[in-house]
């Protein structure tokens, strides 16, 4: 059954915000329609740009680039400091959106979401995916803004779907099914394919696959054994037909969060300060996801030194900032300075927290005390109640938001 092209019709949207945060600001200030956009998270020359919008893409400004480095590219290009207030309202109102066409919608990341219309009612299904894709475009422009944009991919499986949303950008809508596959595949390189990065694009090269055509005429065995070497060539090999292999559901292995200094020189007692903000957005990430934690990692870049990291795993698992911070604090005592980047990641997850801990009577207060701060947190925004310790960072450390997940929006 696997060798041959999914027959079946293309029921599988994925939606595709274009530029996300640079467009939701272009549509909550109107001036600045039309012109060279970039969202960074704090206006230094050193900051990166986290998205640029399709203007600012004109001149060659990419995700990822030195603000001071586009500049020179886009000398108009006009910078705007991240309002994740905002962007999650846009998440909110898209996820309600796709929530109408059938029970299997969920949101992929801040920007993308999935429709499975194979489990909507038929009457849902008997409109046709094509029609549904269009009418999602215009909702968006509707219930959100007229400045709105995204791109619909519509395909049998959720690989295909998300291929179709990256062509015919901003804006477009794009079906593939099984007569239209190869003719897809031809209009593709290698890198376009999600999934297939360096190290599998060198290994399929060296088996004469140069081209997602070649990639989709490859015979099975080929795949298994000597390019991917298990399972996962067996499952690209059903991918590339229009055959769902992959799930949604994808095991918690860390938390943490990560810093760029905002200042150069800092005393070992500010950079403390600074690490005790990301614990304060660490434990409250451990608590969103019912997780506790039984090792931590902190890490620096440092000026003299290069990279520094120091671990600990501890027997009693935790999820509140004052453990936290405790071990942290005891991790750092040999910090080299200085520093221009930190980070805390929590390890050895586990979901429920060991049979011991109920054994203290403190545990309850903690877990009552950190529940009522996350609550207040939740209602009035991130940061409301903090440690005094942190006092006057929230503005410095503004808290990210997550691209490629949504456990923290």
């Amino acid at each position: 059954m696997f060798d041959e092209i999914n027959p079946a019709p293309p029921l599988l949207l994925h939606v595709d915000l274009n530029s996300c945060f640079a467009t939701i600001e272009q549509q909550s200030r109107p001036l600045l329609r039309d012109r060279p956009v970039a969202v960074v998270n704090r206006r230094t020359t050193k900051t990166a740009i986290i998205t640029a919008s399709y203007e600012a893409k004109r001149f060659g400004v990419k995700t990822g680039m030195k603000y001071a480095d586009a500049k020179l590219l886009c000398p108009d290009l006009v910078a705007l400091e991240s309002d994740p207030p905002k962007y999650r309202w846009v998440y909110r109102r898209l996820k309600a959106i796709l929530g109408e066409y059938s029970p299997e919608a969920r949101m992929k990341s801040i920007d993308e979401g999935v429709v499975d219309l194979s489990v909507a009612t038929t009457e849902m299904r008997a409109r046709g995916a094509e029609v549904i894709g269009w009418e999602v475009k215009q909702r968006l422009k509707e219930e959100i803004g007229e400045y709105m944009r995204c791109n619909v991919g519509i395909g049998t499986n959720r690989f295909l779907a998300k291929t179709a949303a990256g062509m015919n950008k901003p804006d477009g809508l794009t079906m593939v099914d099984a007569g239209s596959l190869r003719a897809m595949y031809e209009t593709l390189e290698l890198k376009d394919l999600t999934g297939i990065a360096g190290g599998y694009s060198r290994r399929l090269r060296q088996v004469g696959i140069a081209t997602p055509l070649e990639f989709l005429d490859a015979d099975e065995a080929t795949l298994e054994r000597i390019v991917f070497r298990g399972k996962p060539g067996r499952d690209w090999y059903r991918r590339l037909r229009g055959w769902e292999v992959d799930t949604d559901e994808h095991a918690l292995q860390t938390v943490g969060r990560q810093f760029v200094l905002d200042e150069r020189g800092l005393s070992h007692e500010e950079v403390l300060r600074r690490y005790h903000g990301l614990v304060e957005d660490v434990a409250a990430k451990l608590r969103a996801q019912s997780v506790w934690a039984h090792g931590v990692r902190v890490y620096a870049k440092t000026y003299h030194v290069g990279r520094w990291q120091q671990y600990v795993r501890v027997e009693r698992a935790f999820h509140d900032e004052m453990t936290l911070f405790g071990l942290v604090r005891e991790l750092t005592r040999e910090l080299p300075l200085p520093a221009y980047e930190i980070g805390v990641s929590c390890y050895g997850l586990v979901s429920t927290p060991d049979e011991q801990l109920l054994l203290f009577g403190d545990e309850d207060k903690t877990e009552a005390v950190t529940g009522a701060i996350d609550a207040i947190n939740t209602v009035y925004g991130a940061h409301m109640v903090h440690s005094a310790d942190t006092t006057g960072l929230s503005g410095r450390m503004a808290r990210k938001i997550p691209f490629g997940s949504v456990r923290y929006l």
